[in-house]
Protein backbone atom coordinates (compact mmCIF):
# COMPACT_ATOMS: atom_id res chain seq x y z
CA UNK A 1 0.00 0.00 0.00
CA UNK A 2 1.28 3.44 -0.93
CA UNK A 3 0.25 7.05 -0.46
CA UNK A 4 0.71 10.15 -2.55
CA UNK A 5 1.87 13.14 -0.51
CA UNK A 6 1.65 16.71 -1.79
CA UNK A 7 2.72 19.72 0.27
CA UNK A 8 3.05 17.43 3.33
CA UNK A 9 -0.58 16.27 2.97
CA UNK A 10 -1.75 12.80 1.99
CA UNK A 11 -3.88 13.21 -1.12
CA UNK A 12 -4.43 9.62 -2.18
CA UNK A 13 -4.04 6.05 -0.93
CA UNK A 14 -2.90 3.52 -3.53
CA UNK A 15 -3.95 -0.02 -2.69
CA UNK A 16 -2.75 -1.53 -5.98
CA UNK A 17 0.27 -0.19 -7.89
CA UNK A 18 -0.83 1.24 -11.22
CA UNK A 19 0.16 3.74 -13.85
CA UNK A 20 -0.49 7.30 -12.71
CA UNK A 21 0.06 10.92 -13.52
CA UNK A 22 1.97 13.05 -11.02
CA UNK A 23 2.44 16.64 -12.09
CA UNK A 24 2.67 16.50 -15.87
CA UNK A 25 4.37 13.11 -16.02
CA UNK A 26 2.73 9.70 -16.41
CA UNK A 27 4.63 7.01 -14.56
CA UNK A 28 4.22 3.28 -15.33
CA UNK A 29 3.12 0.80 -12.67
CA UNK A 30 6.53 -0.86 -12.70
CA UNK A 31 8.10 2.03 -10.79
CA UNK A 32 6.64 0.48 -7.63
CA UNK A 33 8.75 -2.64 -8.13
CA UNK A 34 11.94 -1.27 -9.66
CA UNK A 35 12.42 2.13 -8.06
CA UNK A 36 14.02 2.57 -4.67
CA UNK A 37 12.10 4.08 -1.76
CA UNK A 38 14.05 7.34 -2.07
CA UNK A 39 13.23 7.60 -5.78
CA UNK A 40 9.54 7.09 -5.08
CA UNK A 41 9.65 9.58 -2.22
CA UNK A 42 11.21 12.16 -4.54
CA UNK A 43 8.01 12.25 -6.62
CA UNK A 44 5.74 12.12 -3.56
CA UNK A 45 5.02 8.39 -3.31
CA UNK A 46 5.51 6.78 0.10
CA UNK A 47 5.01 3.17 1.17
CA UNK A 48 2.48 2.99 4.00
CA UNK A 49 3.76 1.64 7.32
CA UNK A 50 1.08 -0.06 9.44
CA UNK A 51 1.00 0.51 13.19
CA UNK A 52 -1.30 -2.19 14.64
CA UNK A 53 -0.71 -1.26 18.27
CA UNK A 54 -4.36 -0.35 18.86
CA UNK A 55 -5.93 -2.87 16.49
CA UNK A 56 -7.59 -5.69 18.42
CA UNK A 57 -9.28 -9.01 17.65
CA UNK A 58 -12.66 -8.13 16.15
CA UNK A 59 -14.24 -11.13 17.82
CA UNK A 60 -13.98 -9.21 21.10
CA UNK A 61 -13.57 -5.55 20.16
CA UNK A 62 -14.93 -2.87 17.85
CA UNK A 63 -12.02 -1.14 16.16
CA UNK A 64 -12.08 2.46 14.99
CA UNK A 65 -11.74 3.33 11.32
CA UNK A 66 -8.17 3.36 10.13
CA UNK A 67 -6.45 6.71 9.67
CA UNK A 68 -3.34 7.85 7.83
CA UNK A 69 -0.77 10.41 8.89
CA UNK A 70 2.39 11.83 7.31
CA UNK A 71 5.28 12.81 9.56
CA UNK A 72 9.07 12.57 9.43
CA UNK A 73 9.00 11.40 5.82
CA UNK A 74 6.77 8.43 6.67
CA UNK A 75 3.12 7.62 6.05
CA UNK A 76 1.60 5.64 8.92
CA UNK A 77 -1.67 3.73 8.96
CA UNK A 78 -3.12 3.31 12.46
CA UNK A 79 -6.27 2.92 14.53
CA UNK A 80 -7.67 4.68 17.57
CA UNK A 81 -8.51 2.97 20.85
CA UNK A 82 -10.69 -0.11 20.36
CA UNK A 83 -13.90 -0.55 22.35
CA UNK A 84 -14.76 -3.88 23.96
CA UNK A 85 -18.01 -5.34 22.63
CA UNK A 86 -20.88 -5.09 25.10
CA UNK A 87 -21.31 -8.31 27.08
CA UNK A 88 -25.00 -7.84 27.77
CA UNK A 89 -27.85 -7.28 25.33
CA UNK A 90 -28.60 -3.66 24.41
CA UNK A 91 -32.28 -2.87 24.96
CA UNK A 92 -34.59 -0.34 23.37
CA UNK A 93 -35.55 2.58 25.58
CA UNK A 94 -38.81 4.53 25.68
CA UNK A 95 -37.01 7.65 24.44
CA UNK A 96 -35.70 5.80 21.37
CA UNK A 97 -39.19 4.47 20.67
CA UNK A 98 -40.69 7.97 21.09
CA UNK A 99 -38.09 9.36 18.67
CA UNK A 100 -39.07 6.79 16.06
CA UNK A 101 -35.72 5.02 16.10
CA UNK A 102 -37.14 1.57 16.90
CA UNK A 103 -39.07 -0.76 14.56
CA UNK A 104 -42.86 -0.52 14.75
CA UNK A 105 -44.30 -2.56 17.61
CA UNK A 106 -41.17 -2.35 19.77
CA UNK A 107 -41.65 -2.11 23.52
CA UNK A 108 -39.22 -0.71 26.11
CA UNK A 109 -36.85 -3.46 27.15
CA UNK A 110 -37.01 -5.36 23.84
CA UNK A 111 -33.61 -6.49 22.57
CA UNK A 112 -31.96 -3.97 20.26
CA UNK A 113 -28.62 -5.73 19.83
CA UNK A 114 -27.52 -9.08 21.21
CA UNK A 115 -24.54 -8.95 23.55
CA UNK A 116 -21.27 -10.80 23.13
CA UNK A 117 -22.02 -13.38 25.82
CA UNK A 118 -25.38 -14.24 24.27
CA UNK A 119 -23.73 -14.83 20.89
CA UNK A 120 -20.94 -16.96 22.38
CA UNK A 121 -23.46 -19.07 24.31
CA UNK A 122 -25.61 -19.51 21.21
CA UNK A 123 -22.57 -20.85 19.37
CA UNK A 124 -22.01 -23.42 22.12
CA UNK A 125 -25.69 -24.44 21.99
CA UNK A 126 -25.55 -24.84 18.22
CA UNK A 127 -22.39 -26.95 18.44
CA UNK A 128 -23.96 -29.16 21.12
CA UNK A 129 -27.12 -29.53 19.05
CA UNK A 130 -25.03 -30.52 16.04
CA UNK A 131 -23.29 -33.22 18.08
CA UNK A 132 -26.57 -34.58 19.45
CA UNK A 133 -28.55 -34.55 16.20
CA UNK A 134 -27.03 -37.73 14.66
CA UNK A 135 -28.13 -39.76 17.72
CA UNK A 136 -31.58 -38.20 18.16
CA UNK A 137 -33.13 -41.16 16.36
CA UNK A 138 -32.15 -43.47 19.22
CA UNK A 139 -34.25 -41.37 21.60
CA UNK A 140 -37.16 -41.15 19.16
CA UNK A 141 -37.10 -44.90 18.63
CA UNK A 142 -37.06 -45.51 22.40
CA UNK A 143 -40.23 -43.43 22.79
CA UNK A 144 -42.02 -45.23 19.97
CA UNK A 145 -40.89 -48.86 20.44
CA UNK A 146 -41.81 -50.30 23.81
CA UNK A 147 -39.12 -53.01 23.93
CA UNK A 148 -36.26 -50.75 22.75
CA UNK A 149 -33.78 -48.89 24.96
CA UNK A 150 -31.16 -46.35 23.99
CA UNK A 151 -27.70 -48.01 24.09
CA UNK A 152 -25.81 -47.05 27.23
CA UNK A 153 -22.86 -45.55 25.34
CA UNK A 154 -25.26 -43.26 23.43
CA UNK A 155 -27.02 -42.18 26.63
CA UNK A 156 -23.67 -41.51 28.29
CA UNK A 157 -22.46 -39.49 25.30
CA UNK A 158 -25.60 -37.37 25.10
CA UNK A 159 -25.50 -36.65 28.82
CA UNK A 160 -21.83 -35.68 28.64
CA UNK A 161 -22.51 -33.24 25.79
CA UNK A 162 -25.26 -31.54 27.76
CA UNK A 163 -23.17 -31.42 30.94
CA UNK A 164 -20.15 -29.95 29.20
CA UNK A 165 -22.28 -27.50 27.24
CA UNK A 166 -23.83 -26.23 30.47
CA UNK A 167 -20.38 -25.92 32.07
CA UNK A 168 -19.07 -23.92 29.12
CA UNK A 169 -22.09 -21.62 29.15
CA UNK A 170 -21.61 -21.00 32.86
CA UNK A 171 -17.93 -20.13 32.33
CA UNK A 172 -18.92 -17.59 29.68
CA UNK A 173 -21.65 -16.12 31.86
CA UNK A 174 -19.30 -15.77 34.84
CA UNK A 175 -16.44 -14.11 32.92
CA UNK A 176 -15.90 -10.75 34.60
CA UNK A 177 -14.58 -8.82 31.61
CA UNK A 178 -13.39 -9.10 28.00
CA UNK A 179 -9.84 -10.25 28.86
CA UNK A 180 -11.42 -13.03 30.96
CA UNK A 181 -13.50 -14.12 27.97
CA UNK A 182 -10.44 -14.04 25.71
CA UNK A 183 -8.57 -16.22 28.19
CA UNK A 184 -11.31 -18.87 28.08
CA UNK A 185 -10.78 -19.21 24.33
CA UNK A 186 -6.99 -18.96 24.28
CA UNK A 187 -5.21 -22.21 23.45
CA UNK A 188 -1.98 -23.16 25.13
CA UNK A 189 0.25 -26.14 24.42
CA UNK A 190 1.43 -28.53 27.12
CA UNK A 191 3.47 -31.60 26.22
CA UNK A 192 2.43 -31.15 22.62
CA UNK A 193 -1.28 -31.04 23.45
CA UNK A 194 -3.35 -27.93 22.82
CA UNK A 195 -6.11 -26.98 25.22
CA UNK A 196 -8.08 -23.97 26.40
CA UNK A 197 -9.72 -23.13 29.75
CA UNK A 198 -13.19 -23.29 28.18
CA UNK A 199 -12.60 -26.89 27.19
CA UNK A 200 -14.21 -28.74 24.30
CA UNK A 201 -17.48 -30.53 23.76
CA UNK A 202 -17.09 -34.33 23.76
CA UNK A 203 -17.43 -36.40 20.62
CA UNK A 204 -18.93 -39.86 20.21
CA UNK A 205 -16.35 -42.63 20.29
CA UNK A 206 -16.69 -44.88 17.25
Amino acid sequence: MYAIVEDNEITKIITNPKSMVIGDVRYPAKIFSVWSASELNAIGIYEVVTDSTNFKDEKWYINTNESYAFADDQVTRSWGTATAKAHADTLWTQDEINDGDAPEGTSPGDVKTRGLKYNLIQTIKQQASGLLAPTDWYVVKATEVSDYSVPSNISTFRASVRTKSNEMETQITNASDTPALETLYTYTTTDGVQSRPLGELPTLES
